[in-house]
């Protein structure tokens, strides 16, 4: 047992040179270019093994690696071994017995001190066997457990090159180690596992390539020294040299240990956390469904209609079915408007494009309204709908049906016996729809009150614009389920909206008197030269107008002219066209005063020519001097200056009033569209010379109808009667619903309308104004009026005229009153003469056509001058 030196710790047993014994270090190997190259000479056949002098023990142990030689660059200052108990240095290495054996200071034990711890070794060349820690001799073995034998690189033996014992020389003259380096250390399995190393060996596959590559390349950057040639067959054994000198030792090419290769676990994909992707997953669904959820409850639950009525609408097609618009009939239920059976014709342009020419040919031909031109194009434009024709008559529809089935017969046999890639088309693609076109029976009869439509069925002008919500009722709808041209499946699932008819509307109107009063107004506007001319007959009881005559007019069952409602052929000129009425206004004006208390049939007046109001002069229609006349005289001789001198009694004031009582100034109530209201000075604190003017008809703007209801508040006794144009409503069971209207109220007095009654009928006697109108055997109570208007150029009275009468019969017991204007006569200008033979006409037409009697009574002789 090797003894402890100094201070130093003594080695436990057993114990892990890792954890509880230092670990020894070991000198590295320095390489040497002669590793890679070297091998043992083989020996020849037969030779005994070659024997090593005893004597070259020393220095063989100091070439392996023992002691340093003597003048060995390697035993310099920065060489030098620590002393055992220093720090940092190995542990003693011990025996199998547990003695320190050789070198346990730390050194490498001399070849001396191995010999006298090992025992003595003869020199016989054979290997020296080292002992393992149990004290048996250690034996190297192989992988396969087999002892390991040293081998060349050829895989033979490896073997001693000389039998002397002594080392080889080189060409250099230097010593080397049989092993082609320094001495072999020879350490146990234990310690190179505690070394963390394996033995070298130049023999072992395990090694691999990459040390020798390292040598090689370590070889490469060092000059080669020359190889000893080889030693010939039969030739005697090298002698190394001897001396006392220091010996060189060879260039080491030992590669420091390798560690060991750590091998890397395999590289895996890193999943992250996996609760954290859970929660975002289940997060990420959780919403998405509840989209799904929401949407799922707004289909099924809050709104399911409307998507189902949107997915319907996908495969199926609407068509529309239009509702019967509503008659308009006279008060004895004679059609004057109605709705008759008419077709829309229709085409398919991707159907009619290749046969377009023949079909738009046969079209223009039945249809000459609409040129060649426009039928082509739109029998070629790119869509599968278009409108061709509105409101065709069923007989024009059958002509062109008829033509079309004729031509595709004569295709049909040219097609015949041919290819079916030369055949001609077919003429297809025209449909047709319902359009109900809109009849006027009676032509031009009230054509201005009734009014036309549109070319989409809606009114343009008169009741049919003003009633077409009443008139046209509501559309109805089909729903069909179609195929992908658009056509209908036959026998298919579909809903139909039945479609509500208009109402129908019964008007005030006689249409035979209706007729009979426009053209007599067209006679007298021709025969007078005027622009136009209306006439108004009112029933004094009811306020109902029978007749509202216009000229000119137009027949709505032809096309409109170009312009008709910029030029005004389509207006009712006895409401949407306002005027000054003239002396038919005194009526009014001696019906206040009268009722007032302060004129009456006695009233006797001093008219002179001329009145001087607000330094205007003003002067009767006809020269005259200073006149006695009674009020029946101002009546009848229609003077302006004693209608002024007896509406200057009244104050203002009152007499607005009484105006707005007779309707002046208000819409009549008609509800007619584009009716004036009149026109009247504003408020009621008129200038002298504005109630004057007004007073006998300047200055006031009235329409014919306003101007016939003041006249029948007088007929009727004081009382007015608001117009009345609808008689009532029919609903499409024939139920009569009643209009309403306004209701009638009193203006003046019974009496003081029975006296300006009176007065009236002198303008139709002996001594009056207008004797053109009087009836034979009826009394008749009239007034004329001519009143200058202003020129719209120049805002001035110019050369405008405007000619009235107004009457009513029977003058005891009025039945009717007419109202006669012609507006700016050019061929002589004045009412009586102008409008009272138009009155005389009317009227006597409606008291017969009504069966009214003369009363029989005569008129009473009212004195007109005093």
């Amino acid at each position: 047992m090797t003894e402890r030196r100094g201070s130093e710790p003594p080695r436990k047993r057993g114990g892990d040179s890792g954890r509880d014994n230092p670990r020894r270090a070991t000198p590295p190997r320095r390489p040497s270019a002669t590793d890679s190259t070297r091998s043992s000479t083989p020996r020849p056949d037969g030779e005994p093994p070659r024997k090593r002098p005893a004597g070259d023990a020393g220095q063989r142990g100091s070439a392996a690696g023992g002691a340093p030689r003597k003048g060995d660059p390697r035993a310099g200052a920065g060489r030098s071994r620590p002393a055992a108990g220093e720090s940092g240095a190995p542990a003693p290495r011990r025996g199998a017995d547990g003695r320190a054996g050789p070198g346990a200071d730390g050194r490498r034990a001399a070849p001396g001190e191995r010999q006298a711890a090992n025992g003595p070794r003869k020199a016989t060349g054979e290997p020296r066997k080292s002992a393992s820690r149990s004290g048996e001799p250690r034996k190297a073995v192989g992988r396969a457990g087999e002892p390991r034998k040293a081998t060349s690189r050829s895989g033979e033996p490896r073997k001693i090159a000389s039998g002397s014992g002594e080392p080889r020389k080189s060409a250099s003259g230097t010593a080397r180690s049989t092993s082609g380096g320094a001495a072999r250390k020879t350490v146990s399995g234990a310690d190179a596992r505690k070394a963390g190393q394996r033995r070298p060996s130049a023999a072992d596959p395990r090694k691999g390539d990459a040390p020798r590559r390292t040598a090689k390349k370590a070889a490469a950057a060092r000059p080669v020294k020359a190889a000893s040639a080889p030693r010939r067959t039969g030739e005697p054994p090298r002698k190394r040299p001897t001396g006392d000198g220091p010996r060189r030792r060879p260039p080491q090419n030992r590669r420091p240990p390798s560690k060991p290769k750590v091998k890397k676990p395999p590289r895996t994909l890193k999943l992250g956390r996996p609760a954290l992707r859970l929660r975002v997953t289940f997060g990420v669904m959780a919403f998405v469904l509840s989209l799904f959820a929401g949407r799922l409850i707004l289909l099924q639950g809050v709104d399911p209609d409307s998507y189902a009525l949107a997915a319907t609408k996908e495969n199926t097609k609407p068509f529309e079915l239009h509702a019967t618009r509503g008659s308009i009939l006279d008060r004895n239920g004679i059609p004057l408007s109605v709705s008759e059976e008419a077709l829309l014709i229709t085409a398919d342009p991707t159907q009619t494009a290749p046969v377009a020419a023949q079909l738009a040919t046969i079209l223009t031909a039945k249809i000459p309204t609409v040129p060649y031109a426009k039928f082509y194009a739109d029998l070629t434009l790119k869509k599968r709908y278009v409108q061709l024709a509105h409101q065709v008559t069923p007989q024009a529809w059958n002509a062109i049906e008829a033509e079309i089935k004729l031509q595709n017969t004569a295709i049909a046999k040219a097609n015949k016996g041919k290819p079916k890639e030369t055949w001609a088309p077919r003429l297809i693609g025209l449909y047709t729809e319902s359009d109900p076109v809109r009849n006027h029976p009676l032509g031009t009869v009230a054509a201005n009150v009734v009014g036309v439509l549109g070319k989409e069925g809606k009114g343009l002008a008169g009741l049919e614009y003003a009633l077409n919500d009443k008139l046209s009722g509501t559309d109805g709808k089909a729903m069909y389920e179609v195929d992908a041209k658009g056509n209908k499946i036959p026998n298919a699932d579909h809903t139909v909206e039945e479609p509500k008819p208009g109402v129908g509307v019964q008007l005030t109107l006689d249409s035979d008197l209706q007729w009979f009063a426009e053209k007599r107004i067209e006679e007298a506007v021709k025969k007078w030269k005027a622009e136009s001319g209306s006439v108004v007959t009112m029933d004094r009881k009811t306020g109902e107008i029978l007749a509202m005559a216009n000229y000119p007019t137009y027949d709505p069952n032809k096309a409109l002219p170009s312009g008709a409602l910029s030029n005004g052929v389509l207006k009712n000129n006895a409401l949407e066209v306002s005027y000054e009425p003239g002396s038919v206004q005194k009526v009014v004006t001696m019906a206040a005063l009268a009722d007032a208390g302060l004129i009456s049939l006695d009233t006797k007046l001093k008219v002179p020519g001329t009145i001087e109001v607000d330094r205007r002069t003003i002067k009767d229609a006809f020269p005259h001097g200073t006149l006695q006349l009674t009020m029946a005289g101002v009546i009848a001789k229609s003077s302006n200056v004693g209608t002024i001198l007896a509406a200057q009694q009244m104050r203002i004031p009152q007499f607005v009033k009484y105006l707005h009582d007779f309707g002046f100034g208000a819409p009549t109530g008609l509800n007619y569209p584009g009716e004036t209201r009149g026109r009247m000075p504003a408020g009621d604190e008129w200038p002298e010379l504005s109630r004057s003017n007004v007073a006998f008809g300047q200055g006031i703007a009235v329409n014919a109808v306003q101007m016939t209801a003041a006249v029948n508040a007088v007929a009727n006794g004081g009382l007015y009667m608001p117009p009345k144009l609808v008689k009532n409503y029919v609903d499409s069971n024939g139920n009569d619903l009643p209009s309403e209207t306004a209701p009638p109220r009193r203006v003046v007095s019974e009496d003081a309308a029975k006296q300006v009654s009176t007065m009236m009928e002198a303008v139709t006697s002996e001594g009056g104004t207008a004797l053109q109108a009087a009836i034979p055997g009826y009394r008749i109570a009239g007034k004329t009026g001519t009143a200058q208007e202003v020129d719209p150029t120049c805002k001035c009275y110019g050369k405008r005229w405007a000619t009235s009468f107004a009457g009513f019969a029977p003058a005891d017991n009025p039945r009717f009153v007419t109202y006669v204007v012609l507006q700016n006569p050019t061929n002589g200008r004045g009412g009586g003469f102008q409008g009272g033979p138009v009155f005389r006409d009317v009227m006597s037409y409606a008291l017969q056509k009504y069966v009214v009697p003369p009363t029989g009574v005569k008129a009473p002789a009212v004195p007109i001058k005093w």
